[in-house]
């Protein structure tokens, strides 16, 4: 008998109201119509959602099931910091096992989850994240001086390629040019099969070349058969011992007991770290030049600041994009047992959401908070349980302060050396893909200037 089936609710405080059993109201719509609404206007509808019904209600979807969203902070603050025996956030995430692999930091829960969150955490804390900067600064550098006036493409899609080199280099420490874009025609593959996480486990059966989960099976194959190579080449590397990529960090790290990660542990941490950290970071950067040519007098300060060699509204930008423009719309929780949340005694099997996208919409939190201030960020950091884009708890993302650098190094070599003029009149939609939050069109852009020495 499992220990979380005997682990008591948690007491309710002495003249708390009492709790509201079931489900809280929401949509009623078919469980397909509520995906297609959220994929096509992710934004618009949840706040029509929170309108509606308020900080606290209930949507079903398919195969995610059905789940109730949070919207109130110190809801929020609870589920991240109570009992966390009944919530299994692991399990909410099975669908990404798919792509990232069983031993998934994302897909695991319980001492397993820990104990891979302990191996993972000192590659991408303090005095790492400073090192892997100056990777940043010279992989944003070489790209921007590669623009030239008059050019047009896609945001989006330039800085993937940035940041897949930033992945490269700094986590799988990978340098030389050609294998940089082997791993990227592989693994980029995976990623744009994002549609995999919202298909029923039986279409994901290989079926033949034609079958969605054929096709996904041998993208997968081939992805794999690049990374366990980087894999058995690191671990055959003289200087292993004094590299200080995370992949070299990780086949030196041990656990509680002494005992390494293995290879099929390491495959899957590095596809979620390609996951999390490349195609998320890509996307922060193309919505933060949506957002800045439309802001001039934003963009003018920063310009000016970054000339004074002050970097405080640097991380302010970069602190209102991932507010105003969350990669992520919400976490997902799932309940083992019933529990209480926001007042509503909610039973188990049912996943918890905690709203990132609508607390970092709360009017009592941020003042008009349609709009791009990165000033109301300049008094001091963001609360924990204000500001979500990185998650919070024991699920916290591990690289948050590593996108962060990579965010702001990009902006910073970017603003400092061009000018760019979108294309399209209006802000670029919001829609959901996969499981992230992205702009339709990708933000088209042209090089109206560049400013720094060809």
């Amino acid at each position: 008998m499992s220990a979380t089936a005997q682990t008591p609710a948690p007491p309710r405080a002495a003249g708390a109201a009492e709790p509201r059993r079931g489900l809280p109201p929401g949509p009623r719509g078919p469980a397909a119509l509520n995906l297609l609404r959220l994929s096509e206007r992710p934004l618009e509808t949840l706040l029509e959602w929170r309108r509606r019904y308020g900080d606290c209600f209930t949507v079903r979807y398919p195969v995610f099931g059905t789940g109730v969203y949070v919207a109130d902070p110190q809801a929020i603050r609870a589920l991240h910091t109570g009992d966390q025996s009944d919530l299994r956030a692991g399990e909410a995430n099975a669908p990404l096992g798919a792509v990232v692999g069983p031993r998934s930091v994302l897909v695991l829960d319980g001492s397993e989850h820990l104990r891979q969150r302990r191996l993972l955490l000192p590659p991408f804390q303090g005095s790492a994240v400073t090192a892997f900067r100056a990777v940043i600064q010279d992989v944003a550098a070489r790209e921007v001086a590669s623009w030239r006036p008059g050019e047009r493409f896609v945001m989006r899609e330039r800085m993937r390629a940035l940041t897949f080199e930033v992945i490269a280099r700094a986590v799988f420490g990978v340098e030389e040019r050609a294998r940089i874009e082997r791993l990227r025609h592989a693994l980029v593959a995976v990623l744009d099969a994002q549609y995999v996480f919202l298909l029923p486990p039986r279409l994901l059966r290989d079926l033949g070349p034609l079958s969605p989960g054929g096709r996904v099976v041998r993208l997968l194959r081939a992805a794999d058969a690049l990374l366990y190579e980087e894999i058995a080449r690191r671990r055959a590397a003289p200087d292993l011992d004094a590299r200080t990529d995370v992949l070299s960090l990780l086949l030196r790290a041990r656990d509680e007991d002494g005992t390494p990660m293995t290879d099929a542990e390491l495959r899957d941490e590095l596809m979620t770290m390609l996951l999390a950290g490349h195609e998320t970071t890509a996307t922060a950067l193309a919505f933060a030049f949506d957002l800045l040519p439309r802001h001039p007098a934003v963009l003018a300060r920063l310009r000016d600041e970054l000339a004074a060699g002050d970097e405080a509204y640097l991380d302010a930008v970069v602190t209102e994009t991932l507010r105003l423009r969350p990669i992520i719309d919400a976490n997902q929780r799932r309940l083992t047992r019933p529990r209480v949340v926001a007042g509503w005694e909610l039973p188990a099997g049912v996943s918890v959401y905690p709203a990132i996208a609508l607390v970092h919409r709360r009017e009592d939190l941020y003042p008009r908070a349609g709009a791009f201030r990165p000033e109301r960020f300049l008094d001091g950091r963001a609360e924990s349980y204000a500001w979500l884009p990185f998650g919070g708890g024991i699920r916290r993302c591990i690289g948050a302060a590593l996108a962060q650098a990579e965010i702001a190094e990009a902006i910073r070599a970017i603003v400092s050396a061009v000018e760019l003029r979108p294309l399209r009149e209006r802000p670029d939609p919001v829609v959901l893909r996969g499981v992230t939050l992205v702009p339709r069109h990708g933000v088209p852009v042209e090089v109206a200037r560049h400013t720094a020495p060809a």
